[in-house]
Parts: structure tokens; C-alpha cells; sequence
């Protein structure tokens, strides 16, 4: 899977944990920064990951600052974007399975860094239960997102 990865400097350090173990996983990782612990604004990042993944060249992003909040709600502002919050496994699961969410995002203040890997693992392997009882669930959130991306 190739994923594209972006954090602020509140994220930075988990970043580069999560890309080298997702690298280690046999993940394609496309790193859209931060490249430092320098002060950055969150959005910046939030919007490249969302891009390549909307476009396509990525098949999902994961999202890291501090808490993973500025980074969700950020995200959700992108049409194409379905970002989620993830903090333990089971929302994290259902993330995918439930909500088919093409981008995770994790708090580097608030998850140490096993659990960020464990996260991480559960996230890339969920598979979306298209047709489930979700489906018509899903459809609207789609059709909100086309109706107010004018």
C-alpha cells in the first residue's frame, strides 16, 4: 500500500517512528513533512496528504500533530478527504470498516509510540465491508461532500 504521511512539528518525532515502521512493513511511504521539530502550521500538511491521496498517487495518509484533532478537522475540510481520529483499536478498526476513512490521524501527545504502531497496523490491513449495513450511510456522506464542495 502506498501511503502518503504529513505531521507539524507536534508530530514530527511520531512521524518518523510511523514511516520507518511502515517502511519496515513493506509500505510505500510518500513523507510530505514536516521535516524538523521547527514551529509549522498544522494545515499545510493536513492539505498535501489530503491531495495525494484524493489524486490517487496514495491509496490513504496518515496525519500526525499533537493531539490528531487540528489534523481531522483540517483534512475533513478537503472534498475527498474522510480523515479520521484514531485513539484506540476498535474506533480505529471500524474507521475502515464502518466508514471507509482513506486518512488516519494519530496525536503524538496523546499516543505513545506502541500504540501508534499497533494503530497503524490495524488501520492498513481493515478492509471497508462495502454493501454492509453501513453502505447507504456511506453513499450520503458522499453525496453531503459533493453538495458542499460548491
Amino acid at each position: 500500500m502506498k501511503i502518503a504521511i504529513g505531521s507539524d512539528h507536534g508530530g514530527f518525532e511520531l512521524k518518523e517512528l510511523v514511516v520507518k515502521y511502515l517502511r519496515e512493513n513493506e509500505h510505500e511511504v510518500l513523507d510530505c513533512g514536516c521535516d524538523s521539530l521547527e514551529s509549522v502550521d498544522y494545515p499545510d500538511f493536513a492539505e498535501k496528504v489530503c491531495f495525494e491521496v484524493r489524486s490517487g498517487v496514495c491509496e490513504a495518509g496518515i496525519l500526525i500533530c499533537g493531539t490528531g484533532i487540528g489534523m481531522s478537522i483540517t483534512a475533513n475540510k478537503v472534498p475527498g478527504a474522510y480523515a479520521a481520529l484514531c485513539a484506540d483499536a476498535y474506533s480505529t478498526e471500524r474507521s475502515i470498516k464502518s466508514n471507509n476513512a482513506n486518512i488516519m490521524t494519530l496525536g503524538e501527545q496523546v499516543t505513545g509510540v506502541e500504540l501508534a504502531k499497533s494503530l497503524v497496523t490495524i488501520w492498513v490491513k481493515a478492509v471497508y465491508e462495502s454493501g454492509g449495513r453501513s453502505e447507504p450511510k456511506i453513499q450520503r456522506i458522499y453525496e453531503y461532500a459533493k453538495a458542499h464542495a460548491k
